[in-house]
């Protein structure tokens, strides 16, 4: 990223987990700007580069944050339209909000008045600093604080312990589909796999359930690291593998079991991968591949939340399409309703499809096995 400071062209490193490019107008802000000319100037595609008290800057952000939350919501005719709508504004408020920059040194220190010590939340993040850099003020929180949730964990009842989420990878604080994972009946304990395992998480539940060995897969890079390290810290290395692969492991299993991402569109940031699946790739990849990898008698269970469905991104017709394409059965189903808060919080844009949601185990089984 370039600008200009005291008539000279300076330039640092750009970071942007979300991929966005480096802003092409660049300006300095210090303690004196008011939020709402730094609010105008983001809204316009204007950086700000801080030079000025850190936690200023902190409750700048909170401000611009509130004159982006007065806007009127766009009145929605259908719950797809709700939901375009909302992702639009989502992500117009995150480029707005990611206008507000703050420079690292290239050992993560920050060259501002009481500025936080953030060297090892970064170094979880980004790897080794190297060089300076120039991050968004609003990713930068988001590192400290998955940083916090990194140290602290998780709770999993289902689990009996906690869950370590590294940065990038998508935290299990939804309990309610990894405690379908616990309460369904084990075709066998023998053998699983765990497609896309992220944290890991559901593969501890199928050791801990007594599966002799579970192979968890995942293909990022962050979520295979994060992922042994939480199967090593819960004791299970020696009955938990986890291994880099594009859905499935080689050779066949008794137990397969995806939580593939639920909805069917398109990722703004790797975060969110986790959430969007384009074109139901990975739902459909697991689906048409499941067949070739059960062992005669075997189940797969695919844990899917059906809120596509309620904002008609994807219908029940539709799934149930997709089994029969792929040649499998449903022998069997869990249900349960999300605890999430926002699944009873009325202002949510997409409360009505919120409020109607279950989440599915779905016991799916190969009709030429």
């Amino acid at each position: 990223m370039s600008w200009t400071e005291v008539d000279e062209s300076r330039s640092a490193r750009w970071r942007a987990e979300s991929g966005a490019p480096a802003p092409k107008r660049v300006v300095l802000a210090d303690d004196r700007i008011t939020a709402d000319a730094a609010y105008r100037l983001a809204s316009e595609g204007t950086a700000l580069l801080w030079r000025g008290d850190f936690q200023n800057a902190r409750q700048l952000l909170q401000a611009i944050a509130r004159r982006i939350d007065r806007k009127p919501r766009k009145a929605a005719a259908s719950p797809i339209e709700a939901f375009n709508f909302h992702r639009q504004a989502k992500s117009q408020r995150a480029r707005t909000l990611g206008m507000l920059l703050v420079p690292l040194e290239a050992d993560f220190s920050i060259p501002l008045r009481r500025a936080l010590n953030v060297k090892e939340a970064c170094a979880e993040a980004y790897g080794e600093g190297e060089v300076p850099s120039v991050v968004s003020l609003r990713e930068l929180l988001g590192v400290i604080g998955s940083h916090e949730w990194r140290k602290t964990g998780v709770d999993v009842p289902a689990l009996g312990d906690r869950i370590h989420p590294h940065y990038g990878v998508f935290s299990p604080v939804r309990g309610e589909y990894v405690g379908l994972v616990a309460e369904a009946p084990l075709p066998s304990s023998k053998l699983a796999f765990d497609i896309g395992t992220g944290t890991g998480v559901l593969a501890a539940v199928l050791a801990k359930r007594g599966v002799k060995h579970v192979i968890a897969t995942d293909q990022d890079p962050r979520a295979l690291a994060c992922a042994r390290q939480n199967i090593a810290r819960l004791g299970l290395k020696g009955r938990v593998d986890v291994v880099e692969a594009d859905l499935f492991p080689q050779g066949r299993a008794p137990l397969i079991v995806c939580n593939p991402p639920w909805l069917p569109a398109r990722a703004n940031s790797p975060i969110e991968r986790a959430i969007y699946d384009p074109e139901s790739r990975m739902l459909l990849g697991f689906l048409n591949g499941l067949a070739a990898h059960l062992e005669p008698g075997g189940e797969g269970w695919l844990i899917l939340s059906d809120l596509a469905e309620h904002l008609g991104l994807r219908s029940r017709e539709a799934l149930l399409a997709a089994f029969d394409a792929a040649g499998l059965n449903v022998v069997g189903r869990l249900d349960t309703k999300p605890t999430h808060p926002r699944a009873s919080d009325a202002a949510d844009p997409l409360h009505a499809a919120r409020a109607a949601e279950v989440t599915s185990l779905w016991r799916l089984t190969a009709r030429n096995l």
